[in-house]
């Protein structure tokens, strides 16, 4: 996927949960906190498919491997209403830290290597 693909697919999502929201009166509460919240709290949903074991993609069920879906979901949907909210362009926020982990990652020292850059 392009760069401009990429950008315009999260602005189409993005102006999908707008509407949804919108429809419902939900701006009031959708707060940089309550996001940020909500965020946090999807994320550890996600973790509860995977917590006492140690599956792999490969293991999960198909129903255990829609439900992570639907979490997955929950994630990246607060995660955009949350940017937007911020007026934050998550592509280029992306591409901006990409370009700062290519330095403090490079290939020939991190390569293999679960190290934090500043112990590399």
């Amino acid at each position: 996927m392009s760069k401009d693909e990429l950008s315009a697919a999260l602005a189409a999502c993005a102006t999908d949960l707008q509407a949804f929201a919108d429809a419902r009166d939900w701006g009031q509460f959708h707060t940089p906190k309550n996001l940020a919240m909500s965020l946090a709290i999807e994320a550890g949903e996600v973790m509860e498919h995977f917590q006492w074991t140690a599956p792999d993609a490969a293991t999960l069920s198909p129903e255990a491997h829609a439900a992570v879906a639907l979490e997955l979901a929950d994630v990246f949907s607060y995660l955009l209403r949350l940017a937007s909210v911020l007026e934050i362009d998550l592509a280029s926020a992306l591409r901006t830290k990409l370009a700062i982990n290519e330095q403090r990652y490079p290939v020939e020292k991190a390569r293999g290597s679960a190290t934090k850059y500043d112990a590399l």
